[in-house]
């Protein structure tokens, strides 16, 4: 007998559904801080809610297994809920959580490290108080997008929410002030240029200099070349250019170079205090032991290398993480993903000595050159997968006493794994995603390791990534 395909009733009752507008109490935030209730037994996502608010909400998705909606009117306002700052914040979807009290935010993702954490069976968290530094204005680093319309025309700017259309940014709050309104100057030039389609993004970094790498595609006009000249005199503004397989110095161009891009990392530790909710670390007394070369390091790097984009709070971690590590003379320390040496070299000038591994070879290389910048000389840097196994690596006839891992946002789950063959007095772990962090924690945990201390790195403001150290311990063992 043949069979007629017939659609699920639930199907056609989702169909129903959508453009509909329901009503909803926000009981939680997911990992993403979107505000999740219920209805008709699903699961509800509508962004820019918060716990306990009451929504009016229109469907905008639904299947058999949850709901997505927008909101249309919020009531029982969260006594945390705050007004965005940013006029775009709404469409663009560099911003995850304006509408939260910076609190709020704290609050948030701790929360969403316990509960991950808790599903590995570690829970009793000893939580530090969270690193933070100021609330607007803070990133160095990014890259704007270009995208051109069907008549040439060009717009600036980062992607929309759960979209890859650029939203057109006037100010964004969260760069660094002298980046903050660079895309109106951007947009002058390149309407001067009136080249169609010859700019994939491009790249701004505050240092000392405000410097733009340019993803060229197609090759520099002699107009071209005279536009960004005028513009980057006009506004003191480094400029290179990216054609994919080269680069090319604008100032080349003009007889001069480049600054080389850096940033500076003051070395000194009070071993007396502990870091705030502030992020205030203090400085050492005047009575210090620490040598006046201690003070402070010089970090060169590449616009194309890693550079954590918060510099105040980048400061304030690698502080703590001194701290945390309580570093003697005599230790001997192994740094994972080292990159630049950003806990490397200032480390190194606080014991006998530091191997730092990582994968990229150039930043091996770099970190290795910023080593003997700054006169370090008990600092050795390797290039290893550390995704592979690096037992019968050189370097491992070291007794390390001390280690320090600062993966990318994919943990180190194969590093966590062999680490119990150094049996190290402890492990300081720097993670950027909470999900992995977990992951390998639970690694350590069964490597005889305990969580010491745990705190929040406000590295990221306003959005739903979470920066996290945790510092573990050797248990003792008979």
């Amino acid at each position: 007998m043949a069979k007629i395909f017939q659609a699920p009733k639930s199907s056609a009752r989702n169909q129903k559904l959508l453009g509909q507008v329901i009503k909803l109490t926000i009981d939680r935030l997911d990992v993403n801080g979107i505000g999740v209730g219920r209805y008709q037994k699903k699961p509800v996502f509508v962004a820019n809610t918060l716990v306990g608010e009451h929504v009016q909400a229109k469907v905008i998705e639904t299947n058999s297994k949850f709901i997505k909606a927008k909101v249309v009117k919020v009531a029982h306002l969260n006594n945390q809920r705050q007004n965005p700052v940013c006029e775009h914040y709404y469409v663009c979807g560099g911003c995850d959580l304006q509408h939260l009290s910076h609190q709020g935010q704290l609050t948030f993702k701790q929360q969403k490290v316990t509960e991950l954490f808790a599903r590995q069976g570690l829970t009793a968290l000893p939580w530090q108080p969270a690193v933070t530094g100021r609330d607007w204005h803070y990133r160095r680093k990014a890259r704007i997008g270009v995208q051109y319309n069907k008549l040439g025309e060009a717009t600036l700017g980062f992607r929309q929410k759960e979209s890859n259309t650029l939203v057109p940014i006037k100010y964004c709050h969260v760069l660094s002030k002298p980046l903050a309104s660079i895309n109106t100057a951007l947009a002058n030039v390149l309407e001067e240029l009136a080249e169609p389609k010859s700019i994939g993004h491009i790249e701004v970094i505050q240092a000392k200099q405000t410097r733009l790498v340019i993803r060229q595609l197609r090759k520099l006009s002699a107009h071209a070349k005279t536009v960004w000249q005028q513009a980057a005199k006009q506004h003191h503004w480094q400029v290179s250019f990216d054609y994919g397989d080269e680069d090319s110095d604008l100032s080349a161009l003009e007889e001069t170079e480049n600054q080389p891009l850096s940033y500076e990392l003051d070395c000194l530790i009070d071993r007396s205090i502990d870091s705030s909710i502030d992020g205030s670390l203090g400085s050492p007394d005047k009575g210090s032991d620490q040598n006046s070369d201690n003070k402070s390091i010089t970090i060169k790097f590449a616009p194309n290398d890693f550079i954590q984009v918060n510099d105040e709070v980048n400061q304030l971690m690698v502080k703590q993480a001194l701290n945390w590590l309580e570093l003697a003379a005599d230790d001997v320390v192994l740094d994972l993903f080292c990159g630049l040496g950003n806990f490397s070299l200032p480390m190194a000038k606080q014991v006998a000595k530091v191997v730092g591994v990582e994968g990229v070879q150039a930043m091996v290389d770099s970190a290795a050159a910023n080593a003997g910048r700054n006169q370090i000389t008990n600092a050795a840097f390797y290039q290893l997968d550390l995704n592979s196994d690096w037992q019968d690596q050189a370097w491992q006839a070291h007794q390390f006493n001390k280690v320090l891992l600062d993966p990318a946002r994919a943990g180190a789950l194969e590093a966590c794994e062999q680490l119990a063959t150094i049996e190290a007095k402890c492990i300081l772990y720097v993670s950027c995603d909470p999900q992995t962090l977990a992951r390998d924690a639970k690694v350590l945990s069964e490597q005889s390791y305990q969580v010491k201390k745990i705190g929040l790195i406000d590295m990221f403001n306003h959005t739903k990534h979470v920066e996290t150290m945790v510092l573990f311990e050797r248990i003792a063992t008979n």
